[in-house]
């Protein structure tokens, strides 16, 4: 209880008034200071009634929650209950997750987040060698991971995923007072790896947009309509739009790895998932939007991407907004400074202006 109120009170944001402070350093990452006006004709804004308008005063930046992984799991479906757990009467994955790495749970760590979340894509087709087993399917982002199959048969799959693919390889120093079973139990163990099967990498843009009706009226109307916009504005600026289950089958991970997995083709068309997920807080800012950039991601000249291993969240985003996203941030590599809430590094690192 003690190390998870400090941890609460370390990922707090901190202003300090009343004293000199050091000028701010530029940020690592390229910017820009405004979403270009549009060129193209956008959706209406929509509005909304009394106490559920859209803050547009508060300072956004650096207002998101500190987390090291997150987890899609892959429902096929739009909108959720307020709590995602409850979702088909307490049967699903994030109700198994949320059990292990939520609040109270056996490998719960309040310095290394991982946050649960519900999201439209559909889960991958059972493999062909066992087309009557019911499986779900989750992406780990920013481990750029995705794993096709997770049994709903057995919890040991669950928590092959937590303990092989979602604790963290090294323990925060707070935890050096643990005893030496704790702290074990509190590793990554890369062997439980070996219990998933077609595991890959992801290497399409994943474009994530709060949808959660559910729980509050203002991203579900936000979340449908900017997933509309950026469904045509994508593909005007060369960006394929990939819809449908993700098909894997093991001979060609199995291949893929061979290969050298997380290579590119040179000149490969980008592609990109378009997503509605669940609550990531921060109703008030919607639409709230994620986007994570592969680590193999290049630019149209060839060039590493500079926000390649990114996920860059943007809040109080409009349709107006969305063709200068995919322009700036998705094509070139920049970050909206005006919708910029905070952002997170493959390695954990959260990003902040």
């Amino acid at each position: 209880m003690i190390l998870q109120r400090v941890a609460q009170v370390c990922a707090r944001p901190i202003t300090l008034r009343g004293f000199a402070t050091k000028a701010k350093s530029p940020p690592s990452f390229p910017t820009t200071p405004t979403c270009p006006s549009p060129t193209c004709a956008c959706a209406p804004t929509p509005e909304f009634p009394e106490g559920f308008e859209i803050d547009h005063k508060t300072n956004i930046n650096g207002l998101i929650s500190n987390y090291a992984q997150h987890v899609l799991v892959c429902t096929g479906k739009d909108d959720w209950p307020s709590r995602i757990e409850d979702d088909n009467s307490g049967d699903n994955l994030a109700a198994d997750l949320r059990e292990l790495v939520g609040r109270g749970g056996q490998f719960n760590d309040p310095f290394h987040n991982i946050s649960v979340l519900n999201a439209s894509f559909p889960s991958s087709p059972a493999p062909k060698s066992r087309p009557e087993l019911q499986t779900t399917s989750a992406y780990l982002l920013p481990s750029f991971k995705y794993v096709p199959w997770l049994p709903r048969v057995s919890f040991d799959s669950v928590e092959a995923l937590v303990r092989g693919y979602l604790l963290p390889e090294k323990l925060h120093p707070l935890h050096d007072g643990l005893s030496p079973i704790h702290r074990d139990r509190l590793l990554r163990k890369p062997a439980y790896q070996n219990a998933l099967y077609g595991v890959k990498d992801v290497d399409e843009v994943v474009v994530l947009i709060c949808g959660h009706g559910g729980r509050d009226q203002r991203c579900g109307a936000y979340g449908p309509l900017l997933r509309g916009e950026f469904e045509k504005r994508l593909p005007e600026k060369g960006i394929e739009v990939v819809t449908g289950p993700v098909e894997v089958e093991v001979d060609e991970t199995v291949q893929a790895l061979e290969d050298g997995e997380g290579k590119k083709d040179e000149g490969a068309k980008t592609a990109a998932r378009i997503g509605l997920i669940s609550h990531i807080g921060g109703h008030k800012f919607a639409g709230n939007v994620i986007i994570y950039i592969p680590p193999n991601q290049t630019t149209k000249d060839g060039v590493r991407h500079p926000l390649a291993g990114h996920g860059i969240w943007y809040g109080r985003v409009e349709p107006r907004h969305i063709e200068g996203i995919v322009e700036e941030t998705i094509l070139q590599g920049k970050v909206v400074e005006e919708l910029f809430r905070g952002g997170i590094t493959q390695d954990g690192k959260i990003l902040r202006l």
